[in-house]
């Protein structure tokens, strides 16, 4: 990617420029100097991916993000995703095109980012991982580096009108590598969502803002004090609005 992938993350970089954006990011030492490694963060905001990629300090190595196919359509936002390398999935239709598109990319010795949740968690908790990030792993029999974000929820997230403040501190982890040691992928997958969790936990610990009385505290987790949506709340609105794509994704294919 090389040259591309500078041009793209330039785009996101003025971004959080103009927007005064605080990222504090740490644990570099863990991301892998050379070879293959799948990265798996937690799901809060749209902007994760590109705060996890892009965290400073540099140099830094090349991430390729799995986004949603939706994301490649976008006016700048489309062109950058390419010019970064991200690998388009198609989430409601077939999936297959893009795990071989990243396991191709980690056959390569590179790194492959990843948000085993699979969506935005609403209530910003954590949910049940899906498998497809271990399985790349094992695929190349690389390691896996846990990460979490906190903070980017309150720049864009899922349900909430587009008007982020500035200002806003964004922090990234990064965690040890590991391979799972359990014996079934739902075990596996347990071991890592549990790493990412607890480095979220960390996280939200020494997170220095504070939000301000309700309605203002809607991007911190119930279980926090704050006024999110509660997870079973949350999942709630997953099934409902997965249906609605679903829906429309047949109505696509019909037409």
């Amino acid at each position: 990617m090389g040259a591309l992938y500078t041009v793209g993350s330039r785009v996101f970089e003025a971004g959080f420029k103009a927007m005064a954006v605080d990222l504090r990011s740490s644990g570099h030492h863990h991301l892998p100097a050379s070879g293959p490694a799948v990265l798996a963060t937690n799901h809060i905001g749209y902007l994760d991916f590109c705060f996890v990629m892009l965290a400073p300090p540099r140099p830094r190595r090349e991430v390729r993000f799995l986004a949603r196919r939706e994301f490649f359509e976008l006016a700048v936002v489309g062109p950058a995703l390419r010019e970064l390398g991200q690998i388009p999935v198609d989430v409601h239709g077939d999936a297959r095109a893009a795990a071989a598109d990243a396991t191709d990319a980690l056959e390569r010795g590179e790194i492959i980012g990843v948000h085993p949740e699979g969506t935005i968690s609403p209530s910003f908790v954590p949910r049940r991982g899906k498998s497809g990030a271990v399985r790349l792993a094992d695929s190349v029999e690389a390691p896996i580096v846990p990460a979490a974000i906190w903070g980017s929820q309150r720049l864009l997230t899922k349900g909430r009108q587009p008007r982020p403040p500035r200002g806003v501190t964004v922090m990234v982890r990064y965690g040890e590598p590991f391979r799972p040691i359990s014996r079934t992928g739902a075990a596996r997958t347990r071991e890592v969502m549990e790493r990412i969790t607890s480095l979220l936990d960390d996280l939200q610990r020494a997170y220095p803002q504070r939000p301000g009385p309700p309605p203002n505290d809607w991007w911190l987790p119930a279980h926090l004090g704050g006024s999110a949506p509660t997870p079973e709340e949350a999942e709630e609105l997953l099934r409902t609005q997965d249906e609605l794509r679903r829906q429309r994704r047949r109505d696509e294919l019909a037409s």
